[in-house]
């Protein structure tokens, strides 16, 4: 059996390209749509044989077949897959990632809310797909900061949630590079980060806002254990899934948000013929969407028994997904 533990590079004597045959890819593709909804076309072979022939390296095993069957059978397969995961994704993320849409967040979607949720004084925010957890702290930060002194009679969550434990790892210990805080705004990273040696550690008045859980997004029984929230951001997640996933992840996200909740998702996504009902609304830089109550479904009316200052149902004009 493989030792699942790295190697470094050229340890192993392997340097050599290890080529995968198409029934390879195909059997590897099942796997990884199977377990994560993350789909690989036969034009994007190339990619994941690129991207799993290091990793094949570091356990020596100098064959595809054999890497299937590690990933398939034995004790390690839920380990391995999280490394197969890492390899086949990018955890590109940043604080402050699309200001245009952030500022829509904060000026809008909350401002909106905290209106509307004055009566119980409760706020929750999903971060689906967190990565390292820039995005949930930023969250995190933009209620912080427009709460103030009235921070202590709410209580606030922000769930980050993610497939790979070792990005959580890094969330959970919010600690990151000067890398990490590239584009940060000054005054930002001075009121709420602190320099640790070579490192920026959150503040922990917004570190106790967010929580982090291991989750996978084709699981829709733990999702629903999750509850309800009034925001979800899923961004550049939906790119790695084919039609039926995104609508299956939409549905989800649909059920999961409360009457009047808000989904944020990537520049480059769109609900568009999903068929699950949800308007656009705020400037076209939001890529926001106010959740409608599906037809016949009984749910209260948009807006309906909200206080003043709650989010509005859509306008004229706006575009229905």
């Amino acid at each position: 059996m493989p030792d699942p533990t790295p190697r470094p590079a050229g340890s192993s004597g392997l340097s050599k390209e290890i080529p995968m045959s198409a029934e390879q890819f195909r059997k590897l593709r099942d796997i990884i749509y199977q377990r994560a909804g993350i789909t690989f076309t036969e034009s994007k072979k190339y990619v994941l044989e690129s991207r799993l022939c290091r990793r094949l390296q570091e356990l020596e095993i100098d064959d595809y077949d054999q890497y299937i069957a590690f990933l398939s059978t034995g004790p390690y397969q839920g380990d391995e897959f999280n490394e197969l995961f890492n390899k086949i994704t990018i955890n590109e993320t940043s604080f402050f990632r699309n200001p245009p849409q952030l500022d829509a967040f904060e000026k809008e979607t909350l401002a909106g809310l905290l209106a509307a949720r004055a009566s119980h004084k409760r706020l929750r925010v999903w971060s689906a797909a967190c990565s390292s957890g820039e995005e949930p702290y930023t969250l995190a930060i933009q209620v912080h900061r427009t709460l103030g002194l009235r921070l202590g009679d709410w209580k606030i969550e922000i769930l980050g949630t993610d497939i790979s434990e070792r990005v959580l790892e890094i969330a959970q210990g919010g600690r990151y590079t000067d890398y990490a805080m590239r584009g940060l705004p000054p005054l930002v990273q001075q009121r709420y980060f602190r320099k640790d040696g070579h490192e920026w550690v959150i503040d922990p008045a917004v570190a106790a806002l967010v929580r982090f859980e291991e989750l996978n997004l084709k699981d829709r029984l733990a999702i629903k254990r999750l509850g309800q929230f009034d925001v979800i951001f899923c961004r550049n997640v939906m790119i790695y899934f084919d039609d039926p996933m995104r609508k299956q992840l939409v549905s989800m996200f649909h059920e999961a948000l409360a009457a009047d909740g808000t989904l944020y998702i990537g520049h480059s996504e769109t609900l568009r013929d999903l068929g699950v009902p949800f308007a656009q609304v705020g400037p076209a830089t939001a890529f926001s969407y106010r959740k409608l109550a599906r037809a016949g479904s009984g749910e209260a009316p948009l807006g309906a028994g909200t206080a003043p200052g709650a989010p509005t149902p859509a306008r004229p004009g706006s575009k229905a997904a």
